[in-house]
């Protein structure tokens, strides 16, 4: 890439995970602040997402720490992003070594390089769930661990990480972004539900509430944090709250793609999901999958307000410009000629299992 100007003034800053989702708007984020920065990027990463970016690449996993001590070298601040957010059984042991083992070397050889600030992407899955119909903030108890939710459960694990490192002077602040949105998702994984939604391969849904907030609006904050943040604290990156009803609905007058037709308890659908996992159907969603979506992700952002002035755009923004990207990249895929094979296949052993359950 072509040469950093590192003349004194301009922030020295180092990104993990910036050939992600959150991780791409970031970088463009802080490129347009003016920041020279370091990229520490697997070998086998994509850069073209960066496009045009100027960028000194290192390269290196979080999990390797060496790499990252090497990536550390003369860096002012760090904005730690890189993780897995896989809720696949079968990712858990990734998930964990990735989600916590690397942000403690991210964490230890940051506090090692005396770094100025690190900001931390956490999730609010590290926080827990509200009830039932309210909110959770930044005080709300993490009393969701017995579920068993890898992803979860790594991102709370690695805020402890953070803050054990932070009573030991690591100039750490933490930000939570809710369910993240919006165009421009290099690997496809954080648009994961739009595009099964324009593909149609919801055939069923359950009660629950979901946060959205735009991933243009997350790099802000992230931005906001690193100048406004107090250290040791953390800030919910949060938007819009939805119902599933809610949110499928206005998805569906956006898109023209119908909305998914059958709502049931999640104890049923998890039943259903569980018993075509059993039966090895290529089924769209995990078990892990169904017991999230029935809880309630719905989050208040006042204290980023408050403390970061921090100011998410209106959600008919986020929707309609998520949705034309994700249908762009599926071109003439979407709505398709109705629900695939195994989805049928899981609506019938839902169904089954419902009924098992009602006698």
């Amino acid at each position: 890439m072509p040469g950093i100007d590192h003349n004194r003034g301009i922030a020295r800053t180092l990104v993990t995970g910036a050939t992600g989702f959150l991780g791409l708007h970031l970088v463009r984020a802080l490129a347009a602040r003016g920041d020279a920065l370091r990229l520490l990027v697997r070998r086998d990463s994509d850069l073209r997402p960066l496009g045009d970016l100027e960028f000194e690449r290192t390269t290196g996993e979080v999990t390797d720490r060496r790499a990252v001590r090497r990536a550390m070298k003369g860096v002012e601040r760090v904005f730690h992003v890189a993780g897995r957010t896989s809720l696949r059984h079968s990712d858990r042991r990734r998930v964990f070594d990735v989600n916590v083992g690397g942000a403690r070397i991210v964490f230890e050889e940051a506090l090692a390089a005396r770094v100025e600030r690190l900001v931390h992407t956490s999730s609010v899955g590290a926080i827990g769930v509200a009830s039932p119909k309210r909110t959770a903030d930044e005080g709300t108890r993490f009393e969701i661990g017995h579920l068993g939710i890898a992803y979860v459960n790594s991102k709370h694990e690695a805020e402890l990480e953070a803050l054990r490192l932070c009573a030991r002077g690591l100039p750490v602040v933490i930000v939570n972004p809710s369910f993240v949105l919006g165009p421009d998702d290099p690997q496809g994984t954080s648009m994961t539900l739009v595009r099964r939604f324009l593909l149609r391969q919801l055939p069923v849904y359950v009660d629950g509430g979901l946060n959205i907030v735009d991933v243009r609006d997350v790099a802000t904050g992230q931005l906001l944090a690193d100048r406004h943040g107090a250290i040791g604290e953390r800030y919910i990156l949060a938007g819009r709250n939805f119902t599933l009803d809610r949110l499928f609905a206005d998805m569906a007058r956006i898109s023209g793609v119908p909305a998914p037709g059958l709502k049931l308890p999640v104890s049923v659908a998890l039943a259903g999901v569980e018993a075509a996992a059993r039966a090895r159907l290529p089924i769209p969603v995990s078990p892990d999958e169904v017991r999230s979506a029935g809880l309630w992700w719905t989050y208040s952002n006042a204290r980023a307000r408050r403390e970061l002035g921090f100011e998410p755009r209106p959600h008919e923004e986020t929707l309609t410009d998520a949705i034309r990207w994700q249908a762009g990249e599926l071109g003439d895929r979407v709505g398709g000629a109705g629900v695939e094979r195994a989805a049928l296949d899981v609506v019938g052993m839902v169904r089954r299992a419902g009924e098992r359950m009602l006698r």
